[in-house]
Order: C-alpha cells, then structure tokens, then sequence
C-alpha cells in the first residue's frame, strides 16, 4: 500500500480522490482551509493538515511536517487550484491565483525532493484545458501585473502546472511525473471567482452540464495507482491529451523551473 499526499483534498476531485484511495487501503493524507478538511479525513480514516497555499510559511511548515511523520511519499498530489475574480497578492507578494495553482506546489515538490526521490514517487499536477484558452507563458509578466484576467490568469497556472511535471522528470531523479486535466467538473473551485462563473459552478447548468467529482477524480486514482502512462505526459481520460504549443517548450520549462526556484530561495 502506497503513502498519498492529496493538497485540496478537502472537497471536490480531491475529496473524490482521497475516498477512493483509502476504500483501496492506502494511507492518505489531505490538506484544506477549513474544518471540512478534518471532518472529511476523520470519516474515511486519513490524515489531515490545513495549509493555505497563499501563505509560503504554511506550505513549508506542512512540508516539515510530512517529512517528520512520513518515511516514505510514493504519491504527491498537487491538486490546490481556483480561480480568483480580481488580481490579488498574497502575504508573499506574488499574485495569488499564481501562488495557489503553482508556485505553492512547486514549493512544496522542491521542500520534498529528497523523500520523493528516495521513494521512486509518483508526483501529479492537476491541470487544465484551461491552459489552452488563454494559458500563456510571459516571463514579462508571469504575474499578471500588466493586465489581469481571471480566466487567464488561471490557464497561465495551469499551463504551468504542465510545464511543472514534464520539467520534474528532467531535474528529479527516480520520480515519474505527469498532469492531468480531471474534466468540467461541478467543484468548489469558483468560489473566489466572479458572480458569473460561481453561479455556473454552482447552478442548474452545473447540474446538467458538468461531471461529478466521483468522475472527474477517475483519472487522478488511474494515475495513483497504475504506471501504465507516460511520465511528462497531460491526460484526458485516461488518455494523452491535446496540448497548446507552448506547453510542450522544453527551454520554457526549464526556465519556468528556474525563476520559480529564485521566487521561493
């Protein structure tokens, strides 16, 4: 049975996810911002931690913690993520919708590094198709300052959460590293969107337009559990999925890795 670490477990394909892998037997450890977060994991016998990935203080704390507690990570699961409406900064001074959708997890992957290695483990991003509307990749302006959209701002992220996996498998040793794209999915995600789009999220077209997390998770459990798929790869049910440009430049990626690593030092 493997040790998997689920950050945004508390609801969602997260939530999803954690039920799943724990029904299997395995230990499983979620992270949230709410006291949902220890009422989930105390139901289906995980561990949980609350960390808010807009805060790097907390992702290093958490960090400290896995490795006191834990002698082996076979599964990191970088799943934080959301949309927020109006450019933010956080208490570190970076943009937040960048923050929490990837420089957060970078952190945490780079502070675990040793242990990930030592455990041949599994590292996962959870992207998104949102990476190709709008998603770019602007060193000008990895933040968003010059013109900030919400919408953008979250492909930005998760193209760089793509870029994030397939850089992993070139820089750390004895990991596979992939993303994935859990589908549209009817989640909490929107909550610090606009108006529009938590009504989406939340409403009778959700009801009838989106996939439930139970499915939107199917591919993330495909991932924990099997090494039947290609490392540096971007999945779409269970399968390779299509890619914008910019998501497959490998001096991108390295660069990307590079000024991220200075952003937390």
């Amino acid at each position: 049975m493997k040790t998997i670490v689920i950050t945004g477990g508390s609801s969602g394909i997260g939530a999803s996810a954690a039920r799943a892998l724990r029904a299997q037997g395995h230990t499983v450890v979620i992270t949230g911002r709410s006291p949902e977060t220890t009422r989930l994991a105390s139901s289906i016998g995980a561990d949980a931690y609350l960390v808010d990935f807009a805060k790097l203080s907390d992702v290093r704390a958490f960090a400290e913690k896995l490795l006191a507690k834990y002698r082996r990570i076979d599964v990191l699961v970088n799943n934080v993520g959301g949309v927020v409406n109006t450019r933010q900064l956080t208490v570190d001074g970076h943009e937040k919708t960048f923050q929490v959708n990837h420089l957060g997890g970078f952190l945490l992957t780079l502070l675990l590094r040793e242990r990930l290695e030592a455990s041949n483990a599994t590292i996962i991003n959870t992207a998104s198709k949102a990476h190709q509307m709008g998603g770019r990749l602007d060193f000008d302006d990895l933040e968003n300052a010059k013109r900030y959209s919400a919408w953008n701002a979250y492909g930005s992220a998760k193209l760089m959460n793509i870029l994030h996996a397939a850089e992993l498998n070139r820089r750390f040793k004895g990991i596979r590293a992939v993303s994935f794209h859990p589908g549209v999915v009817a989640t909490g995600f929107a909550r610090e969107g606009s108006s529009a789009l938590k009504a989406l999220y939340s409403g009778l077209l959700a009801k009838m337009f989106m996939i439930s997390p139970e499915k939107g998770a199917d591919t993330l459990v495909w991932l924990a559990t099997s090494t039947d798929w290609t490392p540096g790869e971007y999945y779409v049910k269970r399968k390779p999925g299509k890619r914008s440009r910019q998501s497959r430049d490998v001096d991108g990626a390295s660069r990307l890795w590079d000024v991220s690593e200075q952003m937390v030092r």
